[in-house]
């Protein structure tokens, strides 16, 4: 019985980092002077940084040895490593997947210097740029 390699036991996460969530309360902060000021209606601004903080929580990219999950904050979407033509950088910072189907995928998270992690999850079907 042949055993499983580190990529296809382990899968590899990129998220967001947990550091995110001190410019969150940061922005808390600056948002209860105003809640202070004006009480009322004003309270539901503090539903921003609920929103903010629930988006750094759950944005990831997951890739394994089959495909990358990239969820959001309302969904996850699974898509094959054989699904994916090539991944591309645009005007934002994350990843983002070229299927053969002519659609595209954003990974959040993945920016080019966690392009590595994405080679050894894919097996080398994700080039390495550092090589």
């Amino acid at each position: 019985m042949p055993t499983p390699s580190a990529s296809e036991s382990a899968p590899v996460v990129v998220k967001i980092s947990p550091v995110a969530h001190f410019a969150v309360l940061l922005l808390t902060i600056g948002l209860l002077s105003i809640v202070l000021a004006a009480p009322g209606w004003s309270a539901l601004l503090l539903l921003i940084p609920v929103a903010l903080s629930t988006m750094v929580f759950r944005y990831r990219t997951i890739a394994d040895h089959d495909g990358v999950t990239a969820r959001t904050l309302l969904r996850s979407e699974t898509t094959r490593w054989d699904d994916i033509d090539g991944l591309r950088f645009g005007r934002g910072s994350w990843a983002v997947a070229h299927r053969r189907d002519g659609t595209e995928a954003t990974l959040p998270a993945v920016t080019f210097s966690t392009l590595p992690l994405l080679t050894a999850a894919s097996d080398g079907r994700v080039p390495n740029p550092y090589e």
